[in-house]
């Protein structure tokens, strides 16, 4: 799905019941006082929001999401609120306008899978993460390669399983990237969306500190 599609889409979206995310990736992640975190995809900021009240006045959440409607109302949100450690930001997953290293946490939920090139996602993941920061993201995975009919499907994609790749392409992606020590908190049994079976699962690293272990 074309950038201008989703945010056509999901600015519409923006100001319905509708629940968009899957996973709950922010149940996992632990937020402490004083960390910079950042959530990838997202949408009413309602994840942001949390985060920066468990980071406090020192701390401070950005939400990055590509659709104009979900990041207004996000910020209305945050005013709602009088929350302001916090700033929504309208960019592409596969180049973050963040600086490197700036975060603590990164998270998201059933976002990365929409994404056209994943590898250059775990990329700026990595980039933007402080040595040993770490990630805690909800997503999708399909058993086989995802046929064409369905990756070029508006509405399969929208519904957040027919960009995914395989498992071992997902993993190959995050060992490229520079992860490794991979934890699995949840992963489902897999289960048929059109033709295809997927699996949903939350999943954690930390980005190596760089510090030598070694006694010499």
């Amino acid at each position: 799905m074309e950038i201008k599609e989703i945010n056509t889409r999901y600015s519409q979206l923006a100001e319905s019941e509708c629940c968009l995310s899957c996973g709950g990736a922010i149940n996992y992640a632990e937020p402490q006082v004083g960390e910079v975190c950042v959530d990838l995809g997202s949408g009413r900021g309602t994840d942001v929001l949390r985060m920066a009240e468990s980071v406090g006045e020192t701390g401070f959440a950005y939400g990055i999401d590509i659709s104009d409607g979900m990041l207004e109302k996000a910020r209305q949100n945050a005013a709602k609120f009088n929350t302001t450690n916090v700033r929504f930001i309208r960019s592409e997953l596969e180049k973050l306008e963040l600086p490197d290293r700036v975060a603590d946490l990164v998270i998201s939920n059933c976002t990365l899978n929409h994404a056209n090139d994943k590898q250059a996602v775990w990329n700026e993941i990595y980039r933007i993460l402080k040595k040993g920061g770490r990630f805690v993201v909800s997503d999708i995975y399909s058993t086989i390669t995802v046929p064409d009919e369905y990756k070029n499907d508006p509405v399969a994609v929208a519904e957040c399983w027919a960009g995914s790749v395989t498992r071992e392409e997902y993993l190959k992606h995050l060992e490229n990237a520079g992860f490794s020590s991979l934890s699995i908190l949840e992963e489902s049994t897999p289960y048929e969306k059109g033709k295809i079976k997927v699996a949903s699962w939350t999943i954690a690293a930390k980005k190596p500190s760089g510090k030598c272990s070694c006694s010499n």
